[in-house]
């Protein structure tokens, strides 16, 4: 068991029959009364977020999520499939649980699968990935690196804003947390 107090963002616990991952988790004192955990919940099973509030004394059984390594072969129509890099079984997750993930693997990539017991609930990935560039506006001659930027879309389907001079074929380093274009690779 663990208390609301203790719960900090990427944690899991149930909540009666919910399996929620912690988002974003703040203390908050209101002028009156008792203090109170605010949070930003995910759903684990089905992929939707919201806000909730608890007393800091409220108790939750702590899910035990373990990870296998596994390889992104392909996504074909609302299912995405894994192999375990080591017994070669192979995972299906339907991509509506995963859609955010997506965006950031390429197929034989090496991922970490989250389970939950024997339900496979999510995927692990990188903090950092390298993605190239399919479609940009043409770079601007003189651009430099503290311009306001323009958006990219990657090979995977995810736009980026980047710098001014980025072209289409570079290869970037993005961060899978926030989104964001770190470096050409």
């Amino acid at each position: 068991m663990v208390a609301a107090h203790d719960l900090k963002a990427g944690m899991t616990f149930l909540n009666g029959d919910k399996l929620l991952r912690v988002m974003e988790a703040s203390h908050h004192k209101p002028g009156k009364g008792n203090t109170i955990m605010r949070m930003k919940l995910k759903d684990v099973r089905t992929g939707s977020t919201f806000d909730d509030t608890y007393r800091p004394e409220d108790k939750f059984e702590q899910a035990v999520i373990d990870t296998v390594g596994a390889q992104y072969l392909y996504k074909m129509d609302d299912t995405a499939y894994f192999m375990n890099t080591e017994t070669y079984d192979q995972y299906e997750i339907p991509t509506e649980v995963i859609e955010n993930e997506l965006l950031y693997m390429l197929e034989n990539e090496d991922v970490k699968i989250q389970f939950f017991g024997s339900e496979v609930i999510g995927v692990s990935l990188p903090t950092t990935v390298v993605l190239t560039v399919t479609d940009t506006q043409p770079s601007i001659k003189g651009a430099t690196v503290t311009g306001s930027g323009k958006p990219a879309t990657m090979e995977t389907g995810l736009v980026v804003n980047v710098p001014d001079f980025v072209e289409i074929g570079t290869k970037l380093e993005i961060n899978t947390q926030t989104g964001d274009y770190l470096k050409r690779a």
